[in-house]
């Protein structure tokens, strides 16, 4: 236990592993209150087969808000732009769900703020748009009170909201986390690498697929032989991620608990994940619970891959999109 607090999470790299407590100011100094600020929080990828509701991976498609004074009677959001125009504008959208929740834990009135929105992240598509939506509300509370509240309860406030932690982990943190949630507390969060030389891509058809029906697509109950393969499974792909085989990813990505549920629901999304892998991709899989897809291959030929899955999604679902991206490692903060 550390002197300042107790240890919560565990952090890996490689075969490398650690204790982490919770984060300390490195000076006596305390975060002060802000009326104005500006959150650039990352898109994010989940599961990858088999790593089910545990697995996310955080990418270079960025929702961005911008904190502002508010005038009296002012709407709370003063614009609301790309993938955020679809946005809901009232009480039901989850940033403002996650940035008045805190707002009223650290007692400090949410009214007086207002906010700009820019986002690239596309709307039910499996790649984190809520999760995002989630973390810059928490990070943006934070920064109005003049607080900075420890990891763990901020992935405690995200994970009520979420229900899950495979999204809101790395748009919080950066990089490839592995989350698991505890009874009672914070999820812990393991670090896992991912070589630099892999890189990524994805690809969506114009059809939406929401969480909440991807989830009742799932069975209630799986065989013994699925559940026994799918930890066989993320082992592999674990290593492969470590190691840029592509024979670990390709084996690794393999999963029987949801995809094959989902999958049919994606328009020309097996059609696209064949392209895929005709491209050169050394994985291919649905990103979180779809529509979009996600694959991995060495950078000569990402561009081929992405290309291959957003041309076969257009071909049934017009117009899609998709494009390489970029791991992002650092952790969402306010500026």
């Amino acid at each position: 236990m550390s002197s300042r607090g107790q240890w919560r999470a565990v952090a890996i790299r490689g075969k490398q592993c650690r204790a982490v407590s919770s984060p300390t100011p490195a000076s006596d100094a305390q975060p002060i209150a802000r009326h104005a600020g500006r959150i650039a929080v990352p898109a994010s990828t989940s599961n990858l087969g088999p790593g089910f509701d545990l697995l996310g991976l955080a990418f270079d498609l960025w929702l961005r808000v911008e904190m502002r004074p508010r005038a009296p009677l002012a709407p709370r959001f003063s614009s609301l732009e790309g993938e955020a125009a679809a946005w809901p504008r009232d009480d039901s959208n989850l940033f403002l769900r996650a940035f008045d929740a805190l707002a009223h834990e650290l007692r400090i009135p949410s009214e007086p703020f207002e906010f700009a929105v820019a986002s690239e992240i596309p709307l039910s598509r499996g790649l984190g748009s809520s999760g995002a939506a989630i973390v810059a509300g928490i990070e943006l509370a934070c920064a109005a009170a003049g607080v900075g509240l420890p990891l763990e309860r901020r992935l405690e406030h995200a994970l009520a909201l979420e229900g899950h932690p495979d999204n809101v982990s790395p748009a919080l943190l950066g990089g490839c986390v592995l989350a698991a949630p505890q009874q009672g507390g914070a999820p812990l969060i393991v670090r896992q690498s991912v070589h630099p030389s892999i890189a990524f891509a994805v690809a969506w058809p114009s059809a939406r697929l929401t969480t909440a029906l991807a989830r009742s697509l799932l069975p209630a109950q799986v065989s013994f032989a699925d559940a026994r393969e799918n930890p066989r499974r993320l082992a592999l792909l674990l290593e492969g991620l470590r190691s840029a085989d592509p024979r670990l990813l390709r084996a690794g990505v393999e999963d029987r608990l949801h995809e094959r549920y989902r999958l049919p629901h994606i328009p020309g999304g097996a059609a696209a994940l064949a392209a895929a892998y005709e491209a050169g991709a050394w994985l291919a899989c649905v990103s979180g619970s779809g529509s979009a897809l996600v694959a991995a291959s060495d950078a000569g030929r990402i561009e081929s891959v992405a290309q291959a899955m957003r041309e076969q999604l257009e071909r049934v679902s017009p117009p899609a999109g998709g494009r390489v991206v970029r791991v992002v490692e650092r952790a969402a903060r306010v500026e």
